[in-house]
C-alpha cells in the first residue's frame, strides 16, 4: 500500500504528484542591488521541483514590507524579470510554485526605511532580531529591530493595494498561485493578535476587526488572481516576538469561517518547531476541519512517519518540509526510499554563494 505522503492531490488547477511541499524558507541569495531574484535561486528551486508543489521564501511587496538583508522582491520590473526566470526553471523540471508574499511590519531595522522607523499597527516592540548585512564589512548577523511607528488608516488600505499588486505581479512572473504570509510575527499576524496591536478602529480592538486587514487583503487578490490561486499561512500557536495572544485561537478559527467563505485553496498552519514548543491540541485540529473545508497544509518538523500518519488521520492534506530540503534536494526520492538525509551547513543559511544553496547533490539519478 502506497504511503498517503507519496499519493497524488488536486490543489486548484495544480495536480500535485505527491503530497510533500517545500516550505518557505529565506535564503538571502539575491543579486544586489534591487534585492533580484537570479539564476543560482532558479538552480535551487529547479532542484527542488520533484516535490508536490513549492512554496517560494518569503517575498516583500514593497519597499516598506522589507526586513531582511538580500530577500527578494516582486515589485520591480527587475524583480519581475528575475522571478520568470526562476518559475521558468521550476517549471521545465516539472515542478510547481507558489509566490509566499510578505510584510514584515515590525519586524524590520532602520536601515531599510527612509525614516528610520518600521511600520505596525500600534507603536509596540516585537522584542525581536532580524538578519542584517553590515555595509562596511559584507556580513550579516542578527542584530535588534527598533520601535516601530503606528500606521495610518490611508497607509494600511495602501498596503492592502500593495498586496494585490504584488499579486498581480506574481502570476506575471509565472507563479501558479500566491501564498499570503500571515504567520510568524509579521505584519498580518501583528494585526490578528491583541498583544501587538492596540487600534480602538476597524483594524483592532474586536476578534472581528482584527482579522479584518487579512480579509481585506484576501479578498481582493482573490478577485485580482482567483480564490483557487491563494492560499494564506497563518501560525497559531507561535508565542515568540510578543506574539503571545491567548484569544488568538479563537480569532484564527473565526478567520478561518471567513476565509471558507472566499473559497481560498488552502490554509498553511506554521507550527512552532522549538525544542520546548507547545504541542498542536487535536481539538484545534478537528476545529478546524469543521469550520474550513479547503486544503490543509502543516508545517513543522515533521518526519516521513508524522506525516503519514496526520494525512491519515485526515487532520491534514498535504506535509511540508523545511530544513531537510536545504540538504536533500530529492527529499521525495529520499523519503520514499528510506534513504539517509544529509546534514546541513548551518553556516550556509544565508546570503553567500552556491556554497551549502546548489551544491548539496541529489541521490536521485
Amino acid at each position: 500500500m502506497t504511503d498517503p505522503l507519496f499519493t497524488p492531490y488536486q490543489l486548484g488547477d495544480n495536480t500535485l504528484p505527491n503530497r510533500i511541499v517545500m516550505a518557505p524558507m529565506t535564503r538571502a541569495r539575491t543579486t544586489q542591488p534591487g534585492d533580484i531574484p537570479n539564476e543560482m535561486m532558479a538552480a535551487y528551486y529547479a532542484q527542488r521541483a520533484s516535490t508536490g508543489l513549492i512554496i517560494s521564501e518569503a517575498t516583500q511587496i514593497s519597499p516598506q514590507g522589507k526586513g531582511y538583508s538580500f530577500t527578494p522582491g516582486i515589485f520591480t520590473a527587475d524583480q519581475i524579470k528575475g522571478w520568470k526566470t526562476v518559475t521558468s526553471k521550476v517549471h521545465e523540471a516539472g515542478g510547481r510554485i507558489f509566490s509566499q508574499l510578505w510584510h514584515v511590519g515590525r519586524m524590520s531595522h532602520e536601515s531599510f526605511h527612509d525614516d528610520g522607523k518600521p511600520v505596525a499597527p500600534s507603536a509596540l516592540s516585537p522584542d525581536a532580531q532580524v538578519w542584517v548585512v553590515n555595509p562596511e564589512t559584507g556580513v550579516g548577523e542578527m542584530v535588534d529591530s527598533p520601535l516601530p511607528r503606528a500606521l495610518e488608516r490611508e497607509e494600511i488600505k495602501q498596503i492592502e493595494q500593495d498586496y494585490v499588486q504584488a499579486a498581480r505581479n506574481a502570476i506575471e512572473a509565472g507563479f501558479d498561485g500566491v501564498e499570503i504570509h500571515g504567520a510568524n510575527g509579521y505584519l498580518i499576524d501583528q494585526f490578528l493578535r491583541q498583544t501587538s496591536n492596540h487600534r480602538s478602529d476597524e483594524y483592532g480592538g474586536s476578534q472581528e476587526n482584527r482579522i479584518r486587514f487579512l480579509l481585506n487583503v484576501a479578498q481582493a487578490i482573490c478577485e485580482e488572481i482567483g480564490a483557487h490561486s491563494v492560499g494564506v499561512r497563518l501560525s497559531p500557536f507561535i508565542t515568540q516576538r510578543n506574539m503571545n495572544d491567548p484569544e488568538i485561537i479563537d480569532t484564527i478559527l473565526k478567520a478561518a469561517v471567513e476565509l471558507e467563505k472566499l473559497g481560498i485553496s488552502y490554509i498553511h498552519l506554521s507550527e512552532a518547531d522549538w525544542d520546548d514548543a507547545p504541542t498542536i491540541p487535536e481539538r484545534f485540529r478537528r476545529d478546524l476541519r469543521a469550520v474550513y473545508s479547503g486544503t490543509i497544509i502543516v508545517a513543522g518538523k515533521y518526519t516521513k512517519d508524522r506525516g503519514n500518519q496526520i494525512l491519515a488521520d485526515q487532520l491534514a492534506d498535504l506535509v511540508a518540509f523545511g530544513r531537510p530540503f536545504i540538504a536533500n534536494p530529492d527529499l521525495p526520492y529520499r523519503l520514499q526510499h528510506q534513504l539517509d538525509l544529509s546534514p546541513l551547513d548551518g553556516d550556509t543559511l544565508f546570503g553567500g554563494t552556491d556554497k551549502g544553496y546548489t551544491d548539496y547533490p541529489a541521490l536521485q539519478k
